[in-house]
């Protein structure tokens, strides 16, 4: 069973290599690891990676490389089956604990990128990342889904594309908290749920519209919650990260 602290993966949203290696070795021990995102991966690619997960960028003979600190690598792959089977295969001998795709890219794609992860990782004989799906970005609401042609409310989107995803034979989706219980009843209790747009009592919603404090997305039966600016802008991150632990525990 995870622990609280483990459950949390701390959103590094800068693009500033030298602040996320800070923030990444000042977290290391206290969370269960740190999600890096598009932006900052554009910035600074693969290299940029290795240094805040790795630390001294080792790599094994087979150019497996081993992180210090776990990371989810949050770069939402959605293209055709071939480009994002290569997209995968080119990430994974980074050695990341989660990758994800857009569940909207549909049953081939999610396929294919499932196989190209077992394909990278079995000649390096590592565990391959878990392969979850993005359902509906949590800064959509009914009104955004409408604009963009898609059926609501968002609870039925979620779960028609966590299904899904759980049919590709996929690990689990990103989904809003608001979500977690839904998704619960129709694919179990093993499928895996990442949940972002979790804010502490008391902070700011931001740029998040359907959101849930940790305690509350734990016990509705999140799995992960990807925690960014309460504790990346915290005055103390590893207090806050502390904090919200013990406000699961």
């Amino acid at each position: 069973m995870l622990q609280p602290k483990d459950r949390i993966l701390v959103a590094l949203d800068t693009p500033d290599v030298g602040a996320a290696q800070d923030l990444s070795r000042a977290l290391q021990g206290h969370v269960g690891g740190v999600k890096l995102g598009l932006e900052f991966f554009n910035f600074n690619g693969p290299q940029g990676v290795r240094a805040v997960t790795h630390g001294d960028e080792a790599e094994t003979p087979r150019g497996q490389s081993t992180p210090n600190q776990p990371f989810f690598l949050d770069l939402k792959f959605h293209d055709i089956p071939n480009t994002v089977a290569g997209a995968v295969r080119g990430v994974v001998p980074l050695g990341p604990k989660i990758i994800n795709v857009h569940a909207s890219g549909g049953p081939a794609m999610m396929k294919a990128a499932l196989d190209a992860a077992n394909f990278a990782a079995e000649p390096l004989g590592v565990v391959r990342p878990m392969v979850i799906a993005v359902t509906v970005l949590t800064s959509m609401d009914e009104d955004d889904l409408g604009a963009v042609g898609q059926q609501g409310p968002a609870v039925e989107q979620v779960v028609r594309l966590a299904e899904l995803t759980q049919k590709c034979g996929l690990d689990g989706v990103v989904c809003s908290a608001r979500e977690i219980s839904a998704i619960r009843k129709a694919c179990g209790p093993d499928f895996k749920l990442i949940v972002p747009g979790i804010r502490p009592e008391g902070s700011d919603t931001g740029d998040q519209k359907r959101t849930m404090t940790p305690k509350q997305a734990v016990e509705a039966g999140a799995d992960y919650l990807v925690i960014g600016r309460p504790i990346t802008q915290a005055y103390n991150p590893v207090a806050a990260a502390k904090a919200i632990a013990d406000s699961i525990g």
